[in-house]
């Protein structure tokens, strides 16, 4: 998708709202829908796997978002708990949540209470309003809001130019209205949900989500596998934060692009090596007084082979990199 940095073009600096006009804005944007899609059918629900007791994942695929995808390219879950459910990350468009939802009352017919979004991309937060119907708390970092206010017209005009406007029908940029800003606990019953807002790493506005009873963190797109990871915060956090995870003690985690589940500290190897790279050899030319175009001609190339979406996504994370580092 056009841009310069994130998977929606989100590179260009730009003014952010105050907090009154976020809270207008999101008022406003909720009346910004396109047309309500029909009921899915049983046949179409998204596939989802269990990975441990009451957590699914729905494994997004590996490739830009397009009408023939529906917007399905990122993975998104939920929990099941004794007296309601939690779901996290609602996949690219509204049809791909309604197909979440579709295989939600599959497993049950429990109240889905909390609709938590990871980060402010639209891969992982448009399809929402098909949660609606639901009226459930929607959840995110404290800084979420502000992301989405800034880029929702962007977002809103590159998803219907990837997908076409059929496809991009349903979609509406909500808002959180529970914001994290540290660390809260949600309540499905019998079990416990802990989320914790991070410092600036894959964006400025990424959570992690830990289920209590089985000891699984949905980790959003902290975690790339496959994938090639992408560039919309820091690569310095993003480094620093990774050093963190390989000591967390997790029975198993959830990227926000890659397989179902993975283990630590396996998990992030691969991420860490790339994006060690990226850094390394971006300082290495900037102090030889190198370009950004010398920068993105050279620096990781050799990372081809090992990542898909590379030719997509890796001159962006180049160009954030040096954007970064050459103020260092």
């Amino acid at each position: 998708m056009a841009g310069e940095n994130d998977k929606f073009g989100a590179m260009a600096k730009q003014t952010l709202p105050s907090r009154s006009d976020v809270l207008l804005g999101g008022l406003a944007l909720l009346t910004l829908s396109f047309l309500r899609l029909g009921p899915v059918r049983a046949d179409d629900a998204a596939q989802v796997k269990e990975i441990a007791p009451g957590v699914c994942v729905h494994q997004g695929r590996y490739e830009l978002q397009s009408a023939a995808n529906q917007g399905d390219m990122s993975n998104a879950g939920f929990v099941v708990g004794r007296d309601a459910v939690a779901v996290i990350d609602t996949s690219g468009s509204a049809i791909m949540g309604r197909r979440l939802r579709a295989a939600i009352r599959q497993v049950t017919d429990k109240p889905i209470r909390y609709v938590i979004n990871t980060h402010m991309h639209p891969d992982h937060v448009f399809g929402n309003a098909a949660f609606k119907e639901d009226d459930p708390t929607f959840v995110g970092h404290y800084k979420l809001a502000r992301g989405l206010m800034s880029r929702s017209e962007q977002y809103l005009a590159a998803s219907k130019a990837m997908m076409g406007a059929e496809t991009v029908e349903g979609i509406e940029v909500i808002p959180p209205t529970l914001a994290v800003q540290d660390k809260t606990t949600l309540d499905l019953g019998g079990r416990a949900l802990i989320l914790e807002a991070q410092p600036t790493a894959h964006t400025d506005n990424d959570l992690i989500v830990t289920d209590t009873a089985t000891n699984t963190v949905f980790l959003g797109d902290l975690l790339f596998s496959v994938h090639v990871p992408t560039l919309d915060g820091s690569i310095r956090g993003w480094l620093e934060l990774i050093n963190q995870l390989k000591e967390r003690n997790a029975a198993r985690v959830v990227p926000g692009h890659g397989p179902h589940a993975m283990e630590l500290p396996e998990a992030v190897a691969a991420e860490e090596r790339y994006l060690s790279t990226i850094a390394k050899g971006v300082r290495a030319l900037i102090e030889q007084g190198k370009t950004l175009e010398d920068a993105t001609r050279t620096v990781g190339i050799f990372e081809r082979d090992d990542w898909k979406m590379f030719d997509q996504y890796h001159v962006r994370n180049v160009t954030a990199a040096f954007a970064e580092l050459e103020w260092e």
